[in-house]
């Protein structure tokens, strides 16, 4: 089954709907929690704030974050639903933290600085970075729940900077700044990126998709633009840490650091059968496409459609409305 087969038979068989809500603060929450580091708010530490928040709950909770500084380390429990964090600003509300994979072998799935592993959760205005240096895995976010949304956010790390994972997961990312150096975009998620900027910190790969062989889609990177530091000289767009991947850039602007092969496979020759990799009227000096590997896809302008419309990629028999 090829890609577009595979999107219009999910079409079929679910029910698309997305819709954009435009409502005051005040109807989209039933509570407001502050937290203030100078004890201005209802807390001084967002982990407080989450310890409040009731499991299985239908209630809209809003965590409203002022500015600082918090260096914490938070899980965000599957039993919590619609909740929003919500920072003051983005560059000066700060989530941080400095574990990695090695260190008191907790693996990458715990070195995380925030994890939400609920459904229908939204941050916004916020930066959230991993602070322990080119020492192997270290997660900044790490989302494994359904329906998460991230906007005019900031996430910073070096290697595995953003998680978004989970098999049947699906995120939204609006207007974020990531950076990294080694695969820091990795995981199973169904994730659109769009208006995103996406920065390499050195040498390595932008994303390494797991996605499962029964999604379609996988990670789409739409109207995003790449940079990438003085030393990454050596910069691809994505490897498979599975072997049916899938990413796809569709009109982003591509630099020069972006090898010219654009996707590696690995070193497993199988991969290239499976991996589902893809660009379409990208820009910019890294975009030249003459000599990129044989085995991506080629994407017609119908498909590309599809893969940028969240009303096809995220398609499902229960609602998802984002803010």
């Amino acid at each position: 089954m090829n890609m577009k087969t595979g999107i219009l038979t999910l079409l079929i068989a679910l029910f698309p709907f997305w819709a954009a809500a435009a409502i005051a603060d005040t109807d989209k929450y039933d509570k407001t929690i502050v937290v203030a580091p100078d004890g201005s708010g209802d807390y001084t530490s967002i982990g407080d704030a989450l310890k409040k928040m009731r499991g299985d709950s239908e209630e809209k909770v809003r965590i409203y974050v002022k500015n600082g500084v918090y260096n914490e380390k938070l899980l965000v429990n599957y039993t919590v639903n619609n909740l929003t964090i919500e920072g003051e600003s983005r560059d000066s509300t700060v989530i941080s933290n400095s574990d990695y994979a090695s260190l008191r072998n907790m693996g990458t799935s715990g070195s995380y600085t925030l994890r939400i592993d609920g459904n229908n959760i939204t941050l916004k205005n916020l930066s959230i970075e991993n602070n322990a240096g080119r020492v192997g895995q270290a997660v900044a976010l790490h989302t494994t729940g359904d329906r998460i949304h991230v906007k005019n956010c900031n996430i910073r790390g070096n290697q595995d900077t953003l998680y978004a994972t989970g098999r049947n997961a699906r995120n939204l990312y609006d207007d974020c700044y990531i950076d990294g150096t080694v695969d820091f975009i990795f995981g199973a998620a169904t994730a659109l990126f769009r208006n995103c900027h996406i920065h390499a910190r050195g040498n390595g790969y932008l994303t390494a998709a797991s996605t499962a062989v029964d999604n379609p889609v996988g990670y789409v990177f739409y109207k995003c633009k790449v940079t990438a530091a003085d030393e990454a000289t050596d910069v691809y767009l994505g490897r498979p840490w599975r072997p049916y991947a899938g990413t796809f850039f569709i009109e982003c602007e591509l630099p020069a650091n972006i090898n010219p092969q654009g996707w590696h496979n690995w070193g497993k020759a199988e991969n290239e059968l499976t991996a589902r990799y893809g660009e379409y009227l990208c820009s910019g000096p890294g975009a030249d496409e003459s000599r990129r590997v044989g085995w991506r896809k080629t994407i017609s302008p119908a498909e590309a459609a599809e893969l940028t419309d969240p009303a096809v990629i995220f398609s499902s028999v229960s609602a998802w409305v984002p803010e």
